[in-house]
């Protein structure tokens, strides 16, 4: 786990990865303002994005209230958005 904080929905994704496609297209479909960090174009971002979900899986969806998923469902990540007030 990492303190780093983030201003706004970040996502650590990679565009081979079919759920990062799905879930970087529902943030898109909702209208979100967020950050993509390509863990293929970066590669200190994968090692970000495990510090964060102790994982290896993406995408991970990090919110500014520090909440964070790993793969999430649509439904998951659309009413956590929604709950956060980051949409």
């Amino acid at each position: 786990m990492t303190d780093e904080t983030f201003d706004k929905v970040t996502m650590f994704g990679a565009d081979w990865c079919r759920d990062c496609r799905r879930s970087k297209a529902l943030l898109d479909r909702l209208g979100v303002d967020y950050e993509y960090v390509d863990v293929e174009a970066d590669l200190s971002a994968a090692d970000r994005a495990e510090a964060i979900s102790g994982r290896k899986n993406i995408p991970v969806v990090v919110l500014p209230n520090g909440k964070h998923f790993v793969e999430p469902s649509d439904a998951e990540l659309q009413s956590e958005l929604e709950s956060s007030g980051a949409l």
